[in-house]
């Protein structure tokens, strides 16, 4: 019997790495539909009608949103109930985390629609042409790099359009996201 029970013992020791939850990633495009101060949560619906409850955390980053007073203790960083959203976020089990908030639309993020040239993982930039014929290099963020490179794929960087939503910082273009045209 003490045979058997070690041998169980063993095999589920073995095993154990099957049940550890994964973390997964994502992102989100929608319009913000509840801000909860206290739970520190925000209710994002996207496009195809699904609601998403992201927990917030202090080191969640906000780009494109409204200027907040230095010391404020505004929990969303200038994020309001009906702003336009791309929110970065990670998977753990059933709670989703919201990583990166990238406020999009009016007062946010710039957009330029783009075929893209090229995307240099190494050197964090995607060179594009847009509607214009005109060739930009865009500097990506690290998050920027590796959303792009699942949206674009390899192999396919030359014939992908899209989106790409950037703000100007110290006379560069900054690229936070990317969105494959449908």
């Amino acid at each position: 019997m003490l045979k058997h029970f070690s041998a169980m013992i063993l095999l589920a020791a073995l095993n154990w790495p099957a049940f550890a939850v994964e973390e997964r990633h994502g992102v989100v495009v929608g319009e913000v539909l509840k801000l909860d101060a206290v739970a520190r949560t925000v209710v994002v619906k996207s496009a195809d009608g699904t609601s998403h409850a992201f927990r917030f955390l202090e080191r969640t980053a906000v780009h494109g949103g409204r200027d907040v007073a230095a010391g404020s203790k505004d929990v969303f960083r200038g994020l309001r109930e009906g702003s336009q959203v791309a929110v970065h976020y990670t998977v753990k089990g059933t709670e989703e985390t919201a990583e990166e908030v990238d406020r999009i639309g009016k007062d946010g993020l710039k957009a330029a629609d783009v075929t893209v040239v090229h995307l240099d993982r190494a050197a964090k930039t995607l060179a594009v042409k847009t509607a214009d014929g005109t060739e930009e290099t865009f500097r990506l963020t690290g998050r920027a790099v590796t959303d792009a490179g699942e949206e674009i794929g390899m192999g396919e960087e030359k014939s992908v359009k899209g989106t790409v939503y950037y703000t100007d910082e110290a006379g560069h273009r900054i690229g936070h996201f990317f969105k494959r045209a449908l």
